[in-house]
């Protein structure tokens, strides 16, 4: 359920696969490409990782959520290569028997991967480029 991939996310598709009839709440975070940074019109964002120990590091949050706030499943997708503007980049998805706690871990999940999984993200707009520090 902790994946790196150059193929395009399908969010709904894997809050399919974990959803199940003891979850009263389905948690889903898209991360969308966006057109504008920082007054630049954006063309495309260019990831790159380490991917084994990116998805040990999923893996990681995940456990770290589990623990925190009892939720019964998590699946994290996160594209590498080339990403386009609108296209998905991020997926988390969190679910549990209760809301509160599958959108505090979801939330969680968000912040902990710009912190510690080993991503990296380069900026393309009109007239340059610049990888991008990930922000805590």
């Amino acid at each position: 359920m902790y994946r790196i991939t150059r193929e395009p996310l399908q969010p709904q598709a894997l809050a399919g696969k974990i959803r199940n009839e003891t979850h009263g709440a389905v948690v889903t975070f898209e991360g969308i490409v966006r057109g504008l940074s920082e007054g630049r019109k954006v063309l495309y964002l260019e990831y790159d990782a380490y991917p084994e120990m990116a998805e040990g590091k999923l893996r990681e949050i995940g456990d770290e959520i589990r623990s925190r706030w009892g939720v019964e499943e998590v699946a994290i997708h996160h594209r590498v290569g080339r990403v386009e503007v609108g296209e998905t980049s991020l997926v988390v998805v969190v679910a549990s028997p209760h809301r509160k706690e599958a959108f505090a871990a979801c939330q969680y999940a968000v912040d902990r991967i710009k912190e510690i999984v080993p991503i990296w993200k380069k900026e393309v707009w009109e007239g340059g480029e610049e990888w991008v520090a990930p922000h805590s």
